[in-house]
């Protein structure tokens, strides 16, 4: 009988279509730690699996282990050549979390512009005159740059529209979209990033002193596309006005982590995606992604390495 282990806290949802399913067992660990699950892998023939590094050593000391199922859709911290050489499937949701992360893309973008939580501070500590530094900005009639425009990205763009911005998109792969990333960065009033993790900053020191004095940056994509400490020491010179970011490469952040002081930064804990009505979908879909996967039905276009599994 197939042993489905579900790797950290998930909407009730989910586990209602595992327990549903029939012919499977299934246990849960609440934490979204590697600590929390890793032990519990040699048994387990199918993981869903949070945010939590599923590296080589690991999947080798899993050999029961035949589907990988994420709770999401990316999967930079997944050893994917690992489960290849074992012919393990490894499977995302669908399109379920597009609509929650523009709108949260949306709210960091005008959180940072209108400095929403150095207001809401200087109210509660009754610093009322804080509102006549005439310290923030708009969105109407900016330029917004877009880096990577799938589902997201456009979904980002529709957004952006209703509140009267201007919209460019930079993506090597879409035809219609700009293709100089360095000139378009230079003419921005607004960055956003929707793309993979990559293996290095696709925006570091150089790309930032392109970058106008005005200019705000939002990443809600992957850590690591933007240079930190380069960010950082910008923000601070005041050569970029001000950074929101859902994603950092360390996650949580060290409490000495120079981000965390900055006053420039708006940041939140990576949960673009984590509404109710999307936590939902995310859990329901990758359960559905294990049993379907077990009985040979699951739609191959959800599977990662399809190709390399002979899938």
């Amino acid at each position: 009988m197939p042993h489905i282990l579900v790797a950290g806290k998930i909407h009730e949802a989910g586990l209602e279509v595992i327990k549903a399913a029939k012919g499977f067992t299934y246990e849960q660990v609440m934490d979204v730690t590697y600590e929390a699950y890793a032990p519990l892998m040699p048994k387990a023939d199918a993981v869903l699996l949070r945010t939590q590094p599923l590296q080589a050593d690991l999947v080798a000391k899993s050999p029961n282990l035949k589907i990988v199922s994420r709770h999401g859709v990316g999967y930079d911290a997944v050893d994917v050549a690992a489960l290849n050489a074992r012919k393990i499937a490894l499977a995302i949701v669908g399109d379920v979390n597009s609509r929650a992360v523009a709108e949260h893309t949306l709210s960091l973008m005008l959180a940072a512009a209108r400095r929403v939580v150095a207001h809401d501070h200087a109210s509660r500590n009754r610093n009322w005159n804080e509102r006549n530094k005439f310290d923030s900005v708009e969105l109407d009639g900016k330029r917004l740059l877009i880096i990577g425009y799938g589902r997201i990205g456009r979904r980002v763009g529709e957004l952006a529209k209703a509140f009267g911005m201007e919209i460019v998109a930079y993506d090597p792969f879409v035809p219609e979209a700009a293709k100089d990333l360095h000139a378009e960065l230079a003419r921005a009033d607004y960055v956003t990033l929707h793309i993979p993790g990559a293996k290095g900053a696709i925006i570091g020191t150089n790309e930032l002193a392109l970058m106008k004095p005005s200019a705000i940056i939002v990443n809600a994509a992957r850590g690591g596309l933007v240079d930190e400490a380069a960010l950082d020491q910008a923000l601070r010179a005041r050569k970029l006005y001000a950074a929101a970011l859902d994603v950092l490469v360390e996650e949580p952040p060290k409490p000495d982590h120079p981000l965390l002081s900055n006053p420039h930064v708006t940041i939140s804990p990576h949960n673009a995606g984590l509404t109710a009505e999307c936590a939902k979908r995310m859990a329901v879909s990758a359960a559905q992604n294990i049993i379907d996967y077990i009985a040979g039905t699951l739609d191959a276009k959800l599977v990662v390495n399809a190709a390399a599994i002979g899938l």
